[in-house]
């Protein structure tokens, strides 16, 4: 029997990007940007001491019960339809419990400026996706196009091409940190079927049946009981899940909405730029030309895939037209 999912929860909402306050949306992603790019540095310290089943299922069930009391604190209740929950279940095995154990296993075998550029590829794989498929009718521009290849070159020009060195080292980390990447792609196109259910509602849904998937498996897997933690990894496993799961998720969500499929993972290179920066700030790491340039040419990818061309002219042609006398 096949399942049906309730058309009235799943409906398109209109969306106008003439409308939306883009400096909003994207100083929204902006700061979604500069909280996951945190997370590099948090999951490495984190996985010294807990493995990165343990560390996801913790990470996803803390920010699962936050999202909730939150949703609840609101007077927002969850949804009842098994259709709707089965959504959640993809939802949250696309957006957090695969992509966050792959990525916590890769970089135990692989340089994180490597996994840096690898996991900046969402939004390729949207592209190439939205392309091969015309998905939803969207419309792939050259200026798009251009975008996203600015967007990746100013990645690599930032992290560095001694990044690539070790590009034929441990194939095996390399193919889950771009299978990471792959469910990063697949989760906004996917999440934009909750486009009517407000955003700490969905997140919650989803965070919850990735806590229900992968907990049982680091139970069984990988016994956290047995394991010996430090005060630090306890730590960034705790942020991790509040500020880099929970309050992301919610922002996560309201962009998938507003700024679309492609949009929202173009926050993959600013990612990256801002993992690059920390590394500067936090871990004394080298600020060179080149990492001047490649941040410039990621804000640059960013603005030419986030902000619509047409939009630019307009206010533009508006700005230059004098304004009519009433006679």
């Amino acid at each position: 029997m096949k399942m049906q999912i309730p058309a009235t929860s799943f409906k398109a909402a209109p969306r106008d990007r003439g409308q939306l306050n883009l400096a909003l949306e994207v100083g929204l992603l902006v700061l979604l940007s500069l909280i996951w790019g945190s997370s590099f540095t948090l999951i490495r310290v984190a996985v010294e001491a807990i493995p990165p089943l343990t560390m996801t299922a913790a990470r996803v069930t803390i920010a699962a019960l936050i999202l909730v009391l939150i949703a609840r604190a609101r007077g927002l209740s969850l949804p009842r339809e098994r259709g709707i929950w089965a959504a959640f279940l993809v939802q949250g095995q696309l957006q957090s419990a695969l992509p966050f154990t792959l990525i916590s296993w890769g970089e135990k075998h692989i340089a994180s400026g490597l996994a840096g550029v690898l996991n900046a590829t969402p939004p390729i794989f949207v592209l190439l996706i939205t392309m091969a498929t015309g998905y939803r009718g969207q419309l792939i521009t050259v200026q798009k196009i251009i975008g996203v290849g600015m967007g990746l070159a100013g990645v690599v020009v930032a992290l560095g091409f001694q990044s690539l060195h070790d590009i034929n080292t441990a194939p095996m980390a390399q193919i889950a940190v771009l299978a990471a990447s792959l469910c990063y792609a697949l989760a906004p196109m996917w999440g934009q079927r909750f486009s009517t259910l407000p955003a700490i509602v969905t997140a919650a849904g989803a965070m919850s049946c990735a806590a229900i998937t992968i907990l049982p498996a680091a139970i069984i897997i990988e016994q956290p009981w047995t394991l010996v933690v430090t005060p630090k990894s306890v730590l960034a496993v705790a942020i991790l899940a509040v500020l880099c799961t929970a309050i992301a998720m919610v922002i996560y969500f309201r962009l998938v909405r507003t700024l679309g499929p492609l949009g929202t993972t173009s926050g993959s290179y600013l990612r990256a730029g801002f993992a690059v920066a920390l590394g500067i700030l936090l871990l004394g790491e080298d600020f060179t030309r080149s990492t001047i340039a490649g941040m410039t040419l990621i804000v640059l990818g960013v603005i030419a895939v986030t902000l619509p061309l047409r939009w630019r002219l307009s206010k533009a042609v508006t700005a230059l037209t004098p304004p009519t006398r009433s006679k």
